[in-house]
């Protein structure tokens, strides 16, 4: 336990300075600086007391790294994938990894967010130390929108945003996660580095790599890490620059590893101050066999693959040592095959449990049971559209009348809500089809009679998907059909929230878009819409280059990974989409 820090106090008569001009500014200038650095290392300690699990290691020969997660620490701890890189890293003794948080903002409604001022220095947790004494720093994108926070992050510390701008004083970058697993291109003049894929057994061989040339020539490191499996250097020859077009392109290969057994993924840091704090997280199985034609976690993590029940029943025996409630995480928890023996297993032990998702079919009255038992308030399902003709469209092959079923098992277990997603903008999408979201949803009240909540979110187009060609439906478009949907709703009693449109697109831009977007990054003074357009207009690009319909001859910009996935079974997958 680290102890409390006092926060340093100033007298108030240096601030007479501004106004005194025998006094220098300066002055001035580094007692405010020393004191938001006692006030920043105070809050960092404050947040470690509080938790269980954190690793604190001697820095002593050993490489230092900085996990870096661009959004809020109750955020970020919510994140399975950074507790698990986390864990890899420090369970070598040659490694210390530290954790960084964005600071600045955050999300509505969460008032327990870490804040800072603007031009506080970042610093990790454990060690309070400035981001630029890493030797690596290591960023977590789970999410496109998050990249906006990783530069401010870079700003805020006075790291170089673009890598060419930096030397062998300034840390490495290299930045992984599902978005960049994706695209790196949009972020590859600001990042060293991209690991692509599942890091598990990447690992091992990135440190050592990082050990022999940490010190040595920046791009006699960067070319040794090139030749590492599922290591993206985009400085690299084997590497063209995509304008123009490819050429002698040597993809990158997505890396996964086929044993989950032999990789616990589970919760590393227990905080209070997170989504699922009353939980101990356990990750059931990875990848999906759905292959819903929109979806990027169900291309780019394929093949599916389980842990076994054993070593599931395992892991929670441990968390109970923590948690009274076990959350079973996968890209659909009903889909586990073994489900009902999983849960029946858990409960034996006197488990609570909680789900990250469900599918309406097919869906276990034990799971469900065993979830109204636990004190679940929210059973939550996804139908995405409406009419069976666009779920159909989209490979969503549940029914209207699976999903009546699922309504059907959350009044008889008596949960207090009933959660739906649909997402609106999806290709061939018709007023009918907006229709349809009214008409289930309507029907659904019929059978449910307690609280219902909606959530739509506007379709983007993502990379590696069989709608990577697609265009995204225009912004007023899409909010007209949101306001028809809130309009028939919420006068029936149905809660209606929904994603910011424009924000949507900008995503839709950072999804599939090409490097030429990080010199646009790097013009914004801080996060915001009218930034990002004047952005855009200095850099001479325009949003509907990227938001528009591809050609299926044209060279993507993601072509620079292999996600194990074809194109051409990619292709026919559109191809059957646009034929219904």
């Amino acid at each position: 336990m680290v102890s409390h820090v006092e926060p340093l106090v100033l007298p108030l008569q240096p601030l007479a300075c501004f106004y005194c001009p025998g006094i220098k500014r300066e002055s001035l200038n580094g007692s405010l600086t020393k004191m938001t650095k006692w006030k920043t290392i105070a809050e960092a300690r404050r947040i470690v007391e509080q938790e269980t699990g954190a690793i604190y290691k001697d820095w002593g020969g050993k490489l230092p790294v900085a996990l870096a997660y661009p959004n809020t620490y109750y955020v970020g701890m919510s994140s399975l994938g950074l507790q698990t890189v986390y864990r890899l890293f420090n369970q070598r003794p040659d490694v210390v990894c530290e954790r960084v948080f964005w600071r600045e903002g955050g999300r509505r409604g969460e008032n327990r967010e870490w804040r800072m001022e603007r031009g506080q220095e970042l610093v990790s947790l454990e060690s309070q130390r400035p981001l630029g004494e890493f030797g690596v720093v290591a960023f977590s994108f789970s999410y496109e929108l998050d990249y906006f926070n990783a530069l401010e992050m870079l700003r805020q510390t006075g790291i170089p945003l673009l890598a060419e701008e930096r030397d062998e004083d300034d840390p490495l970058l290299i930045a992984g996660g599902p978005a960049v697993t994706a695209n790196p291109e949009p972020l590859a003049d600001l990042f060293d580095a991209f690991v692509i894929g599942e890091a598990e057994e990447l690992i091992p061989t990135l440190v050592e790599t990082l050990q022999e040339g940490i010190g040595q020539k920046r791009q006699s490191l960067l070319s040794a890490l090139a030749q590492l499996p599922g290591l993206y250097v985009p400085t690299h020859p084997l590497i063209s620059n995509l304008q123009p077009p490819i050429s002698n392109l040597h993809p990158v290969k997505r890396q996964w590893i086929r044993d989950l057994d032999a990789y616990p993924t589970t919760s590393v840091v227990l905080t209070g101050d997170t989504e699922f704090g009353d939980m101990y997280l356990v990750e059931i199985a990875r990848g999906c066999k759905r292959g819903c034609r929109f979806c990027l976690a169900g291309h780019t993590g394929r093949p599916l693959r389980e842990r076994s029940v054993a070593t599931l029943l395992h892991q929670a025996r441990e968390g109970l040592k923590h948690r009274d409630k076990i959350g079973l995480i996968g890209a659909a928890v009903s889909d586990y095959s073994c489900i009902d023996e999983l849960v029946t297993g858990l409960r034996e032990m006197g488990t609570k449990i909680s789900v990250s998702s469900l599918r309406a079919a097919p869906l276990s009255e034990t799971l469900v049971k065993s979830l109204a038992e636990s004190g679940s308030q929210t059973l939550t399902l996804a139908p995405e559209a409406g009419a069976e003709r666009l779920r159909a469209l989209i490979h969503k092959d549940i029914s209207a009348d699976d999903v009546m079923r699922a309504a059907d098992l959350a009044a008889r277990y008596d949960f207090p809500r009933l959660k739906l997603y649909f997402m609106l903008g999806l290709p061939t999408e018709t007023e009918e089809d907006v229709q349809a979201i009214v008409d289930l949803v309507t029907a659904l009240g019929q059978r449910f009679s307690r609280r219902i909540t909606v959530n739509v979110t506007p379709f983007v187009p993502k990379a590696h998907t069989p709608f990577q060609w697609a265009a995204m439906m225009p912004q007023a478009i899409i909010r007209e059909r949101l306001r028809y949907v809130e309009q028939q709703l919420r006068p029936r009693g149905v809660a209606v929230k929904s994603d910011s449109t424009a924000w949507a697109a900008v995503q839709g831009v950072l999804s599939r878009g090409d490097r030429r977007l990080g010199q646009a990054l790097t013009k914004m003074d801080r996060t915001s819409l009218a930034q990002w357009r004047r952005a855009l207009r200095e850099s001479d690009l325009e949003a509907d280059e990227y938001l528009r319909q591809r050609s299926l001859d044209e060279t993507l910009p993601w072509s620079v990974v292999d996600s194990g996935l074809s194109q051409a079974h990619l292709r026919r997958e559109w191809e059957r989409a646009q034929a219904g």
